[in-house]
């Protein structure tokens, strides 16, 4: 089987390409230039040339493509992104769905999409599984949408659509887990909390990048269709992700401030997904493919973090303790 994978030079898709080449799939990662075609070549793949805002490039990318995994997004990396930054990722989702399908709908078996738990969060920070009412809003508007456009789609279309709404990724190489880390060291990062004084603290719910593309793979090898959420086994707030983050790197326990003032400097956006909380879990998946995360806590996953930025050289341990290198 030939798989097809956008973003495969991003966080999910370079994982997802070498794991999916490792079961013995064909996997043809969609680049715009040399760069990426380096990182797709290097972990197994074939590139091909293209981009999903583009529909004319893809339809020699697309020819003999049984399965497609839109996993192509352009997330604000600003710390305080405007509506601008917002619009281009939600082109990429809206309008590269659109154009894939459009491209190849009726030629592929299965569409597969990672979408976002907190889509679905409730108002009132429940717990809540797939059959859960959703709530979208400026970040995760576009991901409701192609979650719609694809059911929709699927069945006139003649392919089975995947959506997996995956938790709140954290990776090595993933950009807001190292600015988070160099932010502990020179103890520039915050714990945002809900209320007025921010001592409310909100319920996350995680996963690390790794087990997320071990989830797509699975869920490909599976043949499965539908919706399900991909999450880690222990939801924890941000304050205890923070402060586990911070004792790994020696860093000291960082100060609190509130959701209200932080809106100043980290935009509206991220705030409210940090003080509003998702508690949901990955029962409906597991049982459905027998996925199990490598790192089923936070914890597990941050050790990973760590012993990854020490190998690599991110960080560098001295006399006061570790210092960012970058």
């Amino acid at each position: 089987m030939t798989v097809f994978v956008t973003g495969s030079t991003g966080v999910l898709g370079r994982r997802l390409v070498e794991r999916l080449v490792a079961r013995g799939y064909d996997v043809d990662g969609l680049v715009r230039d040399d760069a990426g075609a380096e990182v797709v070549e290097s972990r197994g793949g074939t590139p091909v040339r293209g981009d999903v805002l583009d529909h004319d490039s893809l339809v020699e990318a697309l020819t003999g493509v049984e399965t497609v995994v839109h996993a192509a997004t352009s997330l604000p990396v600003k710390t305080k992104p405007t509506d601008a930054d917002w619009e281009r990722n939600d082109r990429v989702r809206v309008e590269g769905a659109r154009n894939l399908v459009a491209v190849a709908g009726q030629d592929i078996d299965r569409f597969l999409f990672p979408s976002i738990v907190w889509l679905a969060r409730q108002p009132d920070g429940s717990a809540f599984d797939e059959d859960a009412s959703r709530h979208p809003d400026r970040a995760t508007a576009s991901a409701a949408t192609v979650e719609d456009y694809l059911r929709e789609t699927a069945e006139a279309e003649g392919f089975d659509a995947t959506i997996l709404r995956c938790g709140f990724f954290y990776a090595p190489d993933a950009g807001h887990t190292r600015d988070i880390g160099e932010s502990l060291l020179s103890r520039d990062v915050p714990i945002v909390g809900g209320g007025l004084l921010g001592r409310r603290d909100a319920t996350l719910s995680l996963l690390h990048a790794d087990d997320a593309a071990g989830a797509f793979a699975d869920a490909i090898d599976a043949e499965l269709s539908g919706l399900y959420h991909v999450v880690d086994d222990e939801p924890a707030t941000f304050a205890e992700f923070i402060e586990a983050f911070a004792d790994r790197l020696g860093a000291p326990s960082p100060r609190r401030i509130p959701g209200w003032l932080a809106r100043f400097i980290a935009g509206r956006e991220t705030v409210r997904l940090l003080t509003n909380s998702m508690p949901t879990s990955a029962d409906r998946f597991k049982a459905a493919t027998g996925w199990e995360p490598q790192y089923p806590t936070y914890r597990a996953g941050l050790d990973q973090v760590i012993e990854t930025w020490r190998d690599d050289g991110t960080i560098r341990n001295t006399a006061d303790g570790y210092e960012w290198v970058g």
